[in-house]
């Protein structure tokens, strides 16, 4: 786990809330500047990236493994109401907003989308970038939801279904090339 505690130094902030501090899971790497605070729990291999912010401080948050959440996304939940569950193999897009939903095994949230409160995006399912999901949407698996309001476009089809299914795998590269093991 590439991570820092320290709160005065370049290293991310990671920190607990309510006596409630972040588990991350073994190989779940954190970029310098993301956020990673209150009842947070991580699978192994996972990343966070920059400006990220994953805030468990009024829900708790749970990602699966091989989970990545991209540049400047947003989780978070409603007090006392959501909590947010994110499942192995998800992606979150650059600048997403994950609100107290759940995202299924392998889905893909796209840059800038919003999925809101008790929403559950199925596995294998796409938000285009920029889409909103209303509260309490259910997207079925393998579905591409795109638009203000979000609503069903099409099926996923074989090609994006491939790509989709190799992105947490590529997510885990790319964390890999800021280790300080790593050659050059």
């Amino acid at each position: 786990m590439s991570h820092s505690s320290d709160n005065t130094s370049n290293g991310p902030v990671v920190m607990p809330v309510k006596g409630k501090a972040p588990r991350l899971g073994a190989g779940t790497w954190l970029a310098p500047n993301c956020t990673v605070v209150g009842d947070v729990t991580t699978g192994t291999g996972c990343s966070i990236w920059f400006s990220a912010v994953v805030r468990g401080d009024v829900c708790a948050i749970h990602i699966g493994n091989d989970v990545n959440v991209q540049d400047g996304a947003v989780l978070h939940g409603t007090f006392e109401k959501t909590s947010l569950v994110i499942k192995d193999k998800a992606s979150i897009g650059h600048n997403a907003i994950v609100h107290g939903c759940t995202v299924e095994a392998g889905a893909l949230i796209g840059m800038g989308a919003v999925v809101m409160d008790r929403a559950v995006v199925g596995e294998g399912a796409v938000v285009a970038a920029g889409a909103v999901v209303l509260e309490g949407t259910t997207i079925a698996a393998g579905e591409l939801w795109a638009g203000v309001p979000a609503r069903k476009v099409k099926e996923v089809d074989a090609s994006l279904a491939v790509h989709l299914a190799a992105t947490s795998e590529r997510y885990k590269e790319y964390a890999r090339w800021f280790s300080p093991e790593e050659p050059g």
